[in-house]
């Protein structure tokens, strides 16, 4: 093993043992090189005041060399922030201003020791980050049966890891604390699990409230305090819709230091938040019990940066810094979460009206992108392609009863039309069934 390594699993063991004992065989080996180009390249740059020839970049009179056909689009900025290569943990402007952004809008989190959010190229990557760090063949990842079909190639396929499912929704239609429970007592004999808690939940839009909030935290303290090591992951996507009846903090502020057996990680960034998809700005954020242990888990972050992407872009770190220093930013951003939030209410009044009931029911949702209706009659998959074919309308069939709409991408005035045709659809599929039997 690498020196560099071990000498980050020392600090792990001594610093928390049980955060040890968490990483896989490729978290245990992973180390980001202290010398070496990267380093070199660095010292140079702070000191080479005559020439700096180390690092793979062109350089034309004092600036990053680049194509005017390129520079002429992105005047606004400096060459120098979009054309050199960010370090592999991001642009340190971007995510101390991300940090400050995290703390303003989660105040759970500021009494608790973090450290400095680390810059992915959106949460995938994050996601794979943290798959490659803790999963191993056999360990558990813990996720609702409503679920982001991602996670299985990210855990499972890459990584080995064996998905468990436990129904998202319990009698009540509130958040099911107790399945989550059971799926973490099953791992005590493996004495590890990962859990996976993405909210505003991805395709169901269904984010809990304070007191499932609560629950949840509950069922994992007491997991650990039953002996088991649980990584936490709040996958925060679609962070900040959150329009009636939810919690609207991330529960990484909760978890952060409820137990030592217990690492949560924060996975977040502008992708969903700031509608900026395409730029791949996202960002992995631990919470841990020492500066040391959090330092010791970045520079393993690092590592598996370097080995995979070695750095993200820096021009859209770049777009996404100008946007969270501006100060017409918070209003920009209020102007959409409230369009969000009308085709969110506009969707709920139109299920709620009772002439779609013979067809389906819905899931209960109150946040994010998506809703799902739970199909009475027909076959989800038929659905769809029915409502492509014959319509032009897309959706998403997943199992055979639930349909994914994101009303998202809808304008409200268009809703009602919208589910007119999947209505229209399910009576054309039943009238042609009906025809064959």
């Amino acid at each position: 093993m690498n020196p560099l390594a071990r000498q980050l699993n020392e600090t792990l063991e001594r610093e928390n043992s049980h955060v040890h004992d968490m990483l896989s065989a490729l978290g245990r080996s992973i180390y980001f090189p202290k010398e070496g180009i990267l380093s070199q390249s660095a010292e140079a740059k702070a000191k080479a005041k005559k020439y700096n020839a180390t690092i793979g970049i062109a350089i034309e009179n004092g600036q990053p060399m680049h194509l005017k056909v390129i520079q002429d689009t992105l005047s606004t900025y400096a060459p120098k922030d979009i054309y050199e290569y960010a370090p592999p943990a991001g642009k340190p402007e971007l995510r101390t201003a991300w940090r400050k952004k995290m703390l303003e809008e989660n105040p759970e989190i500021g009494s608790k020791l973090i450290g400095n959010p680390i810059v992915t190229n959106a949460l995938t990557h994050g996601l794979s980050i943290a798959a490659d760090l803790f999963a191993d063949v056999g360990d558990a990842v813990i996720i609702p049966d409503k679920n982001w079909e991602n996670y299985e190639l990210t855990f499972e396929i890459r990584r080995g890891a064996h998905i468990v499912n436990y129904p998202l929704y319990n009698e009540q239609q509130k958040f099911n604390a107790a399945g989550l429970r059971e799926a973490l007592f099953a791992q005590k004999s493996k004495g590890k699990a990962i859990v996976v808690l993405n909210f505003p939940n991805n395709p169901t839009g269904y984010t809990p409230g304070a007191e499932e909030g609560k629950e949840i935290t509950a069922a994992i303290n007491d997991a650990a305090e039953a002996g088991i090591n649980v990584i936490v992951l709040t996958d925060d996507a679609y962070f900040g819709l959150f329009f009636e009846g939810s919690l609207h903090e991330s529960l990484f502020g909760q978890l952060a230091d409820i137990h030592p057996r217990v690492l949560a990680v924060k996975i977040d960034g502008a992708t969903k938040e700031e509608y900026v998809w395409g730029f791949r700005v996202g960002f992995i954020t631990y919470a841990g019990q020492s500066e040391a242990l959090l330092s010791a888990l970045e520079q393993k972050t690092m590592g598996i940066i370097r080995a995979t992407i070695s750095s993200g872009p820096h021009p859209s770190q770049t777009f996404v810094l100008h946007a969270l220093n501006s100060p017409e930013f918070s209003q920009q951003k209020q102007e959409k979460y409230e369009i969000m939030k009308g085709r969110a209410n506009r969707t709920k009044s139109i299920l709620d009206s009772g002439k779609f009931d013979d067809a389906w029911g819905y899931y209960p949702f109150n946040s994010g992108y998506f809703m799902c209706l739970k199909l009475r009659t027909v076959d989800a998959e038929a659905l769809r392609v029915h409502l492509l074919n014959q319509h032009g309308v897309g959706t998403i069939a997943l199992g055979t009863t639930d349909l994914r709409v994101a009303f998202s991408c809808i304008e409200e005035g268009s809703l009602e039309e919208l589910f007119n045709l999947i209505y229209q659809s399910v009576k054309e599929i039943e009238t042609v069934s009906a025809s064959k039997s």
